[in-house]
């Protein structure tokens, strides 16, 4: 049984532009198959790489722009409204959080509690329904709740 129904699933890759995702997937390759970039990464610890993963990946490869540029709509340490505590990053719409990013390093092969810890920050987000997890090495999307 698959995931998603075949005819949703074309429906959803019919509207997508070929030359976008070919060019896309091709940044992506040459960044993140790259296998000296890959083992300098598994090297690096967790604040060395955030900010470059964010920008390679969200940037580069996915189009966002990062603040401090104008009109910028991914920003960095985004703080929750009800308490103190961050999320890594933050895919914005009109100032809100409408996506959250927890990323850690390479050394943590726990994902739920990444995931855990990035559905807490998206708990304090109203209007949030994007949650982002990496460890550098696997990433995973979700669409307001896991389960």
């Amino acid at each position: 049984m698959s995931l998603f129904q075949t005819s949703v699933l074309k429906n959803y890759l019919n509207q997508l532009d070929e030359k976008t995702v070919t060019k896309s997937y091709s940044k992506y390759m040459s960044y993140f198959l790259n296998t000296t970039i890959q083992e300098n990464i598994r090297n690096s610890k967790e604040e060395q790489f955030q900010a470059t993963f964010l920008h390679e990946l969200f940037v580069n490869i996915f189009d966002y722009t990062l603040n401090p540029n104008p009109d910028f709509d991914l920003t960095t340490e985004f703080k929750n409204q009800k308490n103190n505590r961050k999320a890594d990053g933050a895919i914005l719409k009109e100032e809100n959080a409408i996506g959250v990013i927890e990323l850690k390093g390479t050394k943590a092969k726990d994902l739920e509690s990444i995931r855990r810890q990035a559905f807490d920050y998206k708990a304090n987000q109203k209007g949030c329904v994007y949650v982002i997890t990496s460890n550098f090495e696997k990433l995973r999307f979700y669409i307001n709740d896991p389960y």
